[in-house]
């Protein structure tokens, strides 16, 4: 699912600035699970527009801010109301489904699109793919060198791992385990150890390298 993070309250009543009227939309999947958009969120979003002296005229929910005919339905109610601003309570690609269905007022964003991750438990989560277009899972046995490694190496590891660990001054501080120490046994264990990885430029997407810096592992909601 896509992870998504709050942003600063104070940046979003910055967005907002002048504008009275305010209608909400929530996301009823992946920012529910993320406790970013559900229908609490949504709640608590308008109770404290209200003490801040907005009006909030209508709120709403989508199934999938991502689907633009649910969306599209959704917002026909924020319209109607004559909202000078929506926000909308999602991952970025819902904003824009938002956007492109509201002809007269702004949409602003109250998250941050962090990655596309899993759930390790509630309020945890941990990036498990990085889009890269050419996903060498079937040979690595399910383990994405690409994602869960901080330099997205895919033949590694690198020569900056001491002990089977990252490099903390290059990796960001991380000392998780290197993945390819994890991918050999894992390949083993279903009999496919003679299978070799192999990178194919993608069609899809142009081919490029993400840097250490770009590399985003996990995500602690509680601690954020």
């Amino acid at each position: 699912m896509i992870i998504t993070q709050k942003k600063p309250i104070d940046e979003l009543m910055a967005m907002l600035g002048d504008a009275q009227k305010i209608a909400i939309l929530g996301c009823g999947s992946c920012a529910t699970a993320c406790a970013t958009g559900g229908e609490k969120e949504v709640a608590e979003l308008k109770a404290y527009l209200e003490s801040k002296g907005k009006t909030v005229v209508a709120t709403n929910m989508a199934d999938y801010c991502c689907m633009n005919m649910g969306v599209k339905t959704a917002m026909k109610k924020l319209n109607a109301a004559g909202p000078d601003a929506v926000v909308c309570m999602s991952c970025g690609d819902g904003v824009q489904v938002a956007a492109a269905h509201s002809p007269s007022a702004p949409v602003y964003p109250s998250n941050n699109t962090m990655f596309l991750g899993e759930a390790v438990r509630f309020g945890l989560f941990e990036e498990a793919c990085h889009l890269c277009g050419d996903c060498v899972l079937g040979t690595t046995g399910g383990i994405c060198p690409i994602s869960r490694c901080a330099k997205s190496l895919v033949n590694g590891p690198c020569g900056g791992q001491k002990n089977g660990k990252c490099d903390s001054s290059l990796c960001g501080g991380r000392k998780n385990r290197e993945q390819f120490r994890k991918i050999s046994p894992r390949k083993k264990s279903i009999g496919r150890d003679n299978v070799r990885r192999r990178r194919h430029r993608s069609s899809r997407r142009p081919y490029y390298s993400i840097s250490c810096s770009n590399s985003v592992n996990r995500f602690d909601a509680k601690n954020s």
